[in-house]
């Protein structure tokens, strides 16, 4: 293999930058973890300077630590629940016979981008696995030649065009859950279900208007002939034969290996979704996060068939949650200081923001300057669920004050928050753990797609947010 600077100096244009800027970033963004510690003394600093006592700043960060344990639990759960559905046998057997659509190196690229983001509207831990074991499986057909970098930055495409828009959206399905959201927040926003976030129709065709954008720079940005990098070129192990479970040694393990508590485990929570469906508004169902793990966690148990396989998906599953599990308490607190520490005039950063953001104005204006604020705040801190914490206090109260609506802007916050997965790597390790490949081989694909997403993007939550109305935040009813 060649070096990272030889593969730098071979590319040409746009990629090129792109690969300079990758392997900075390789060489200089420490872990996501150390950005979210320095992100609590920034705005601990910015306490103590807004007037803030040391003692009310300390206070702040203790007491709003564990405000999200249920909802760092959920969101590790969104990643467990996606890896082991998608490593059961039926949808391994899916996707080798998926991999054997494409008829051109070319149109492998723009499929596998495709379906990547179709899946990822259902979960975007699904996605990232789905997608990187699809480019392997086309990667392994030897009378396709395919460049194995656009496949594998193809696959990402899940997680850094749409994810957000899709029902695994963190903010969406934060903002639908009362029960998850901060008290502060909660007093804000209100609870906004699917119907006002993920379902509109905006965000809908602004769903359809970037799957078609992104395939078509997938598909054309692929390359093609000698330029090709196949996976044998990157020296890939392709080999995906699934580890054979250690067979029953002892009586008491016969229900481990068991397909009956599986299939009833599947039969109750199918009971349990009709009683909900036919109970309750069908968008209060959907919308529930509890509902949507309990689902994909009880599907991946039938479709592994038995306790010990299932365990043994999970087992390899649980190493990529770590990163939620001890980032997501510091996200808290830096919430937490935002909206509890009180300054001069007993006015905290988080409303000291919030006037900026008034000040911008309502319409289109707002919508952009937010956009870009997210993109920019995302590139230093990876986490949408975490990252929403910290910006919802603040701009869904400006939000509120220029009157626009507040669904939108939570969709504004999703669109544009993706777009600095396509060039922060912190997202891609999953993936690049699948496919046995560096951040290198695929940002100088996913920049490209950046480049044209950022334009487009902005120019439709301009467009769209001017069709909406302000609706007031909607309270949950007192039990």
């Amino acid at each position: 293999m060649t070096s990272a600077t030889e593969e730098v100096r071979s590319e040409k244009g746009l990629a090129r930058v792109a690969q300079s800027l990758a392997g900075w970033t390789e060489k200089w963004f420490p872990d996501a973890y150390v950005f979210a510690l320095v992100g609590v003394f920034v705005v601990s600093v910015a306490a103590l300077a807004n007037g803030s006592s040391p003692q009310t700043v300390v206070d702040a960060f203790g007491d709003g630590f564990w405000d999200l344990t249920a909802f760092t639990l959920q969101m590790a759960m969104v990643v467990l629940t996606g890896y082991v559905v998608a490593t059961s046998p039926p949808v391994a057997r899916l996707i080798d016979r998926l991999a054997m659509v494409p008829q051109s190196g070319r149109t492998a690229v723009s499929f596998v981008a495709f379906l990547s983001m179709s899946v990822s509207f259902l979960n975007w831990g699904l996605s990232l696995v789905f997608g990187g074991l699809l480019a392997r499986a086309i990667a392994r057909r030897s009378d396709l030649r395919v460049d194995y970098r656009a496949l594998g930055a193809a696959a990402f495409m899940g997680l850094g065009a749409v994810w957000a828009l899709g029902m695994s959206s963190s903010a969406a399905q934060l903002q639908a859950t009362a029960a998850s959201l901060p008290p502060a927040l909660l007093e804000i926003t209100g609870v906004l279900d699917f119907g006002t976030t993920i379902f509109t129709w905006q965000s809908l065709l602004m769903c359809v208007i970037i799957i078609a954008l992104t395939v078509v720079i997938a598909h054309f940005s692929a390359p093609r002939g000698a330029a090709v990098t196949t996976a044998e070129d990157l020296e890939v192990d392709l080999d995906d034969r699934p580890k054979e479970v250690a067979p029953r040694s002892r009586p008491g393990e016969w229900l481990e290996y068991s397909r009956i508590l599986p299939a009833l485990a599947g039969l109750m929570t199918l009971g349990w979704l009709i009683s909900q469906l036919v109970t309750k508004p069908v968008l209060t169902v959907v919308s529930s996060l509890n509902a949507y793990l309990l689902v994909f966690l009880m599907l991946g148990l039938v479709l592994h068939g038995t306790p010990r396989k299932f365990l043994q998906a999970v087992a390899l599953a649980v190493p990529a949650t770590a990163g939620i599990l001890v980032q997501f308490p510091l996200y808290a607190a830096m919430a937490a200081i935002l909206t509890k520490a009180e300054g001069r005039n007993g006015l905290t950063i988080s409303e000291h923001l919030a006037d900026f953001f008034t000040n911008i104005g309502s319409g289109g204006g707002f919508t952009v300057v937010i956009a870009l604020y997210t993109v920019v705040l995302g590139l230093f801190v990876p986490s949408g669920g975490g990252k929403w914490l910290v910006e919802a206090p603040y701009v869904m109260q400006s939000a509120t004050d220029v009157g626009m609506n507040l669904g939108w802007t939570v969709q504004v916050y999703n669109v544009a928050e993706a777009l600095p997965n396509l060039i922060n790597p912190f997202f891609m390790l999953p993936l690049l753990a699948v496919l046995g490949l560096k951040a290198r081989d695929l940002v100088g694909f996913t920049f490209l797609q950046f480049m044209f997403h950022l334009p487009v993007v902005l120019l439709l939550v301009w467009l769209l947010g001017t069709t909406f109305e302000f609706v007031p935040p909607v309270q949950p009813s007192s039990p």
